[in-house]
């Protein structure tokens, strides 16, 4: 059975998203890394911490994929079944985690995961407008 390394890069990837209340596109998680290490072994770390449930990943509505940091990760098996809020404005994608969406599937469909984006203003967008 391989086991997983903590390398620096992956322990610097994962120091960004112990500090981000938002969900990260691939380009905003290299910039806060400030060179650790290049693009090829972000997506690779990414890959491996969603094939590890440590991150899941959010296509938003103009079709770029982010990542968030799962906060349900002491659940041995889970799915990724809340809502994603992406602000039109300052374009910051949160999971909201209270919110669960609901749907009706027809019969022999069977679903293993959703996306379910909610989009508007965010709060702090909503009050700089006020």
């Amino acid at each position: 059975m391989k086991t997983t390394r903590n390398t620096t890069a992956k322990t610097a990837v994962l120091e960004v998203f112990e500090n981000s209340k938002t969900a990260l596109s691939h380009t905003e998680i290299q910039k806060q890394l400030n060179d650790v290490c290049d693009r090829v072994t972000i997506y690779r770390i990414l890959d491996r911490l969603v094939n590890e449930d440590i991150i899941h990943k959010i296509s938003n509505l103009d079709g770029t994929v982010k990542y968030a940091k799962c906060n349900h990760s002491h659940q041995r098996v889970h799915i990724h079944n809340h809502a994603h809020f992406s602000c039109e404005n300052c374009h910051e994608i949160t999971c909201l985690e209270s919110v669960k969406p609901s749907y009706i599937m027809p019969h022999n469909y069977k679903v293993k995961e959703i996306n379910f984006t909610l989009s508007g203003l965010c709060p702090k967008c909503l009050n700089s407008n006020i």
